[in-house]
């Protein structure tokens, strides 16, 4: 059962007022400029990005090869049938740890109309 002061991670005295809250598995990002490296976290959807978490369930970081992931799977499971909700991205990195052979990286974005354009134009003009 949830309370009202989530921050008090319990029964506050003066709050009675039983709240359901809209727990979310999403990154978290830490490091420095230009050298992000990511926590895997159950917060709050209201919190603001890199606000007080829950709990912490992994970690990620894009900036070495191969990306390194490290997610606690019992903990994550726990947390979804609980009613957490996971981002897509999120989703994407653990299945990446259930299933080993699925790809990391991020889905390649198609050109823009304009961009393709002028590498048509490009390729034309090189033959």
């Amino acid at each position: 059962m949830q309370f009202c002061c989530i921050y008090t991670r319990g029964f506050h005295p003066t709050c009675t007022k039983e709240l359901s809250l809209a727990v979310k598995i999403r990154l978290a990002r830490h490091g420095s400029k230009k050298n992000p490296y990511y926590r895997i976290v159950v917060i709050d959807s209201r919190v603001k990005r890199d606000g007080r978490c829950i709990e912490e369930v992994g970690r990620y970081n894009p900036m070495v090869e191969p990306p390194f992931v490290q997610v606690d799977l019992e903990k994550v499971d726990k947390w979804i049938a609980c009613g957490a909700q996971m981002t897509d991205t999120t989703a994407r990195l653990v299945e990446s740890v259930r299933n080993p052979r699925t790809d990391v990286a991020p889905k390649a974005k198609k050109p823009s109309k304009k961009a393709a354009a002028k590498a048509a134009a490009e390729a034309e003009k090189a033959e």
